[in-house]
C-alpha cells in the first residue's frame, strides 16, 4: 500500500545519483529488505532443527513442503533439481506482494522492473535447461512436426517464447500495481472502514499471483525438458 512517507524513504537520496527514479529506488530498497528478511528467517528456522518441528521450523516446513509437493505433481520427480529456484521465486513474490498491505511499505512487485527481472530469470533458465538436456536437438522445439513448415514455425515459436516474458511481467505487475491504485483511491474517499475489504482481497490476490507465477515457471521449465515431436 503506497503512502506519502515510505519506510526507508531516505534511501531515495542515496540511489538518486545513480540514476534511479523514486519508484525504482523504492523497489530496489524493498527488494533488498525482503531478501534480507527471508535469509534471516531461514537461518532462524534452520538453526536448531528438531525431529518434531515447532515454531519457525514448523512454519517453514509447511510452506516448503507444500511447494515441493506441487512441484513434484506438476513436473514429476525429475523436477526436484529446480525446487530451489521455484521456491525462491514463490516466496520472494508472495512476500513482496503481501508487504504492500503493511502501512508504510511498498510492494516491489508493483514496479515493472522487479517483475521483469523475475520473468527474465524464468526465461533464461528455461532455455539453459533445454539446451543442457537436449543439446543442439533443442532447436526441434521451435521447428514443429512438419518439415516444410519449419521456417514459419520457428518464427512463431520464437515470438511465443518471447511473449512469455511479457506475459509473466505484465500479469504480476498489472495486478499488484492495479491493487495499489485501488487502495489509494479508496483511502482518499474513506480512509478508515471502506479499504478493509480491499485489503482482505489484496491478501487473496497476493497468494494467487505468486501461485500463478510459480505454476507457469514450472510449466515452462517442464516444457523444455520434454522431447520435441
Amino acid at each position: 500500500m503506497v503512502h506519502p512517507f515510505l519506510f526507508l524513504q531516505f534511501f531515495r537520496e542515496l540511489l538518486h545519483p545513480l540514476g534511479f527514479s523514486e519508484a525504482s529506488a523504492d523497489a530496489v530498497v524493498y527488494t533488498w529488505l525482503i531478501m534480507i528478511g527471508l535469509v534471516l528467517f531461514s537461518i532462524v528456522a534452520t538453526k536448531r532443527l528438531q525431529a518434531v518441528p515447532s515454531g519457525a521450523q514448523n512454519f517453514m516446513e509447511v510452506i516448503v513442503g507444500g511447494i515441493e509437493n506441487m512441484l513434484v505433481e506438476t513436473m514429476g520427480e525429475h523436477g526436484r533439481p529446480f525446487f530451489p529456484l521455484v521456491a525462491t521465486l514463490a516466496l520472494f513474490i508472495l512476500v513482496s506482494n503481501l508487504i504492500g498491505l503493511v502501512p508504510g511499505f511498498f510492494p516491489p512487485t508493483a514496479n515493472i522492473n522487479t517483475t521483469a527481472a523475475c520473468a527474465v530469470v524464468v526465461f533464461v533458465t528455461t532455455h539453459i535447461v533445454g539446451v543442457k538436456e537436449h543439446g543442439a536437438g533443442y532447436i526441434k522445439h521451435f521447428l514443429g512436426p512438419i518439415a516444410w513448415l519449419a521456417p514459419m514455425m520457428f518464427f512463431i515459436e520464437v515470438i511465443g517464447h518471447l511473449s512469455r516474458v511479457i506475459s509473466l511481467t505484465l500479469r504480476l505487475f498489472g495486478n499488484m500495481n492495479g491493487h495499489e491504485l485501488v487502495l489509494i483511491i479508496f483511502f482518499g474517499l474513506a480512509p478508515f472502514m471502506v479499504p478493509l475489504p480491499m485489503m482482505l482481497m489484496g491478501v487473496l490476490v497476493s497468494f494467487i499471483q505468486a501461485f500463478v507465477f510459480m505454476l507457469l515457471a514450472m510449466i515452462y521449465i517442464q516444457g523444455s525438458l520434454e522431447h520435441a515431436h
